[in-house]
């Protein structure tokens, strides 16, 4: 673990040096992160970075985000600070969840811990219900139907919809991590916790979960929970903030104290 990391810090400066930027905060967002992942799972580096003063005074629109081909285990992908706090300011759910993965490669400055410190003014309950209600019932759709079903993808829905209840019952940002939405909202020693802790052992030993029967006690847990949270979502408070010029001056503290050290 320790080499990738080095690697993977290396690649993010890599990519400060051919883009001419600087990376604020860079942290792992996949299965990793979240507390499932299988022996041979890509590493999903996300980031955010600025660019200097001078590339955003124009009158044309860039692109915004940097991504890289998936290579030797490594899926990078990053966004423009000012891309960032535009769906911060939505409450934008993936963002969200980079803001507290439990891996993370770089963070320079503050500007990362300031944002997270806003987070609870820019929540909202309503558009991230829907984010992983959407997410849950793709991957259901595409994998969890039928009598033979794609197992490992239990995983993308029964997360989702965990985030669904935390939302519900919490009313605040889901954790990441799996386990700790498991132990929160499904009771120890119920038979789905059981098939739950079972399948997460399976995958965490490098077993090859690929087509396999439906898991009785699972399937019934999503197929309920899904057409609950599908009546319960539209009822839920938008909850955002009004932070449009907080954030306004986020970004040019964040350019100050990045480019301004150049000056000096």
């Amino acid at each position: 673990m320790t080499d990738m990391n080095e690697k993977i810090r290396r690649e993010l400066r890599r990519i400060e040096k051919e883009e001419h930027v600087r990376i604020l905060y860079a942290c792992e967002s996949g299965s990793r992160a979240w507390g499932f992942p299988s022996q041979d799972s890509d590493y999903d580096v996300r980031f955010i970075y600025v660019r200097p003063v001078e590339w955003y005074l124009s009158i044309f629109e860039k692109r915004d985000v940097i991504e890289r081909p998936i290579s030797d285990m490594l899926d990078i992908h990053g966004w423009d600070l000012k891309k960032a706090l535009r769906l911060f300011l939505k409450s934008n759910p993936p963002l969200m969840e980079w803001l507290q993965s439990p891996m993370v490669y770089m963070e320079e400055g503050e500007t990362a811990e300031r944002i997270r410190a806003l987070s609870p003014f820019t929540f909202s309950p309503k558009s991230s219900m829907y984010h992983y209600l959407h997410m849950a019932k793709g991957n259901y759709r595409d994998y969890l139907q039928g009598d033979q079903v794609k197992i490992k993808k239990y995983f993308y829905v029964l997360r989702p919809i965990l985030a669904c209840a935390w939302i519900e019952q919490f009313g605040s940002l889901p954790p990441i991590e799996f386990g700790t939405l498991v132990k929160a909202l499904i009771p120890e020693g119920s038979e789905l916790g059981e098939a739950i802790e079972k399948l997460l052992a399976r995958k965490k030993a490098g077993e090859e979960l690929d087509m396999e029967p439906r898991i009785g006690p699972i399937n019934g847990y999503l197929e309920a929970q899904i057409i609950y949270y599908e009546q319960l979502a539209a009822g839920m408070p938008s909850g955002a903030g009004d932070l449009d010029s907080r954030l306004d001056g986020e970004f040019r503290l964040t350019l100050q104290e990045v480019w301004g050290k150049e000056d000096e």
